[in-house]
């Protein structure tokens, strides 16, 4: 076996490994502390309703199959990611015309909010490539699990070319910490933010929450970035008719 072969399987165990202790840490199911008010959603782990669960893993199956017969036959690299109904593209496609077919494919796929779209027009990534990403992600994981205020089984994490995206819904400073946690991470070259925020007074042990409300909140204004490793892409309009639930804002895309 020669040398890049052994990184590439090394790697992927490696991230097979991380993974396995993800899902585990992510079967817990919060207890709501309280009555919930009219309207609220009771949050299972990773602060989503079982409905929403449900929904946002439909709008990645179908967006992933819509893109492949928008995109057939044209080389690419695209991945579909949604958290609360808000769709994130990733990857690689070979030109702007397909960038834009892939957010139009996305946005037909029917409960999706929003859709971010941080395609890079570029050839396909790599294998080794995209196995270093799939370790950089179960570092990150790893690393949450182990860090003071970052509630791990809420945070969606993935990684494209050294850049780690991270969707949930967090408090503020919840969010600083993930970020912070992520920066550290060997490998990483950017961090790229899709978080709605919640008040403290939503999260109750870090894992339970309720929060009234639920839908697309608009994006606030960008915060500054934090030691020159985050970066703002710019965000989708709010659809006019899903107003934003109180107490709820949507952290744009960084």
């Amino acid at each position: 076996m020669n040398k890049s072969l052994r990184i590439v399987s090394w790697i992927a165990a490696a991230a097979l490994t991380a993974a396995a202790a993800g899902q585990l840490a992510g079967c817990a199911v919060a207890v709501i502390s309280g009555a919930a008010g009219a309207g609220a959603l009771v949050l299972t782990s990773g602060r989503r309703s079982g409905e929403t669960a449900t929904a946002d893993s439909r709008i990645e199956s179908q967006g992933s199959d819509s893109i492949e017969q928008a995109l057939a036959g044209h080389d690419r690299h695209v991945n579909v990611t949604s958290y609360y109904r808000k769709a994130l593209l990733t990857g690689e496609v070979i030109s702007d015309a397909d960038r834009a077919r892939a957010q139009a494919a996305a946005q037909s796929i029917q409960g999706v909010q929003a859709v971010f779209n941080d395609l890079a027009v570029m050839p396909p990534s790599s294998m080794l490539s995209r196995s270093q990403d799939a370790y950089i992600t179960s570092k990150v994981k790893t690393r949450f699990m182990h860090t003071n205020g970052v509630p791990a089984a809420s945070i969606k994490v993935l990684t494209e070319r050294g850049t780690v995206y991270l969707m949930g819904r967090l408090t503020r400073q919840e969010t600083q910490s993930a970020t912070s946690a992520a920066q550290q991470v060997d490998g990483v070259q950017r961090v790229a933010r899709i978080i709605d925020f919640v008040p403290d007074s939503a999260i109750t042990g870090g894992s339970t929450s309720t929060i009234t409300g639920g839908g697309y909140a608009a994006p606030e204004a960008a915060d500054a970035p934090v030691n020159g490793g985050v970066n703002d892409v710019a965000p989708p309009p709010a659809p006019a008719a899903a107003p934003a639930p109180a107490g709820v804002e949507t952290h744009p895309i960084r």
